[in-house]
This record gives C-alpha cells, structure tokens and sequence, in this order.
C-alpha cells in the first residue's frame, strides 16, 4: 500500500475524534447548566405569605426581593389568520388576562410546512398586541408544527415570577 494511502485512513480518524470531542464537550456545556439552574431555589417558594395584623386588617403584601425568574408552568393561547391588524388585535384579546406581567420567554409554533416563517411574523408583532408584556427584552423563537393548520400559530409564553422590568 502507499505511504498517501496510509495517511488518508489516519486523517479521516483524526477528523472523527475532533468532532466526537466536540460533541462531548457540547454536552457537557449542557449538563453542566442544567446543573447550575437546578441549584437555584425557588424564588415561588420563598414568598411570605399575607398575615393579619392585630386589628384584624389584611397586611400589605411584601414586594418580592432577589433576582427573578421564570415560570415553570407556560400560559398559552392561539392566533389564526393572515392580516396584520387581525393579528394583532388577537394577541391582544389573548393575554388580557395576563396583563400586568412581563413575558420572558415565547415559544411560537406556526402550522403548516411554512411554520416558521409564520411563527417569525406573529412573534414580531407580539410588542404591538400587548407592548407592556412583550417588551424588547422578550426572548422570541420560531417552530414549525406540521400537525397544526397553515396560518394557525400556537404562542407559549414563559412569564417572569416578580414584576418589573
């Protein structure tokens, strides 16, 4: 056999080591912050609850301390149609009953084979909808749902546990 020949199996080795290494370093990024989140407590837990005082009168509710966090449990509600202003007045009646929150996270899932595109245009008018609960600091992100009708798009979101900004 030729010494080329010998070189090109050890080359196309090398190559599968470095991007084996590569994903076990990716999954251990990965491990490493699920681990990291799991050490926090729960900032749901840790909230005092309302005592009476000794007139019998309700006692202001403490304002959280500490940093926030995110729900668990997401609130979801369902948008269907192609027209701007359709759309946004949807999202409006949607999460009116969630208003004074501030989403920290939105999952879109768009029906059809386009989801994604149309995921990406509902979640850009989102700020229009509710503009106090979807601010610039909203993280948005798009998915396609092939068991779901096109220009149908079912939002997730992730509220914050305190208010704020």
């Amino acid at each position: 056999m030729s010494p080329s020949r010998r070189r090109g199996r050890g080359t196309g080795s090398r190559v599968a080591g470095v991007v084996l290494a590569g994903w076990l370093f990716a999954d251990l990024l990965l491990v490493l912050a699920l681990v990291s989140m799991a050490d926090r407590p729960d900032p749901l837990a840790a909230r005092p609850k309302p005592s009476n005082s000794a007139d019998g009168t309700k006692s202001p509710k403490p304002k959280p301390t500490g940093p926030r966090s995110v729900e668990r449990k997401p609130e979801e509600f369902e948008v269907k149609g192609t027209d701007k202003d359709a759309l946004v007045a949807q999202i409006g009646r949607s999460t009116k009953k969630w208003q004074g929150r501030t989403a920290a996270l939105v999952l879109t899932f768009g029906g059809g084979q386009s989801g994604t595109t149309y995921a990406h245009r509902v979640n850009s008018l989102l700020g229009k909808g509710r503009p106090e609960m979807f601010t610039r600091k909203t993280a948005t992100d798009d998915f396609h749902d092939l068991g779901n009708n096109p220009s149908t798009a079912v939002v997730r979101v992730y509220f914050f546990t305190a208010p704020g900004g």
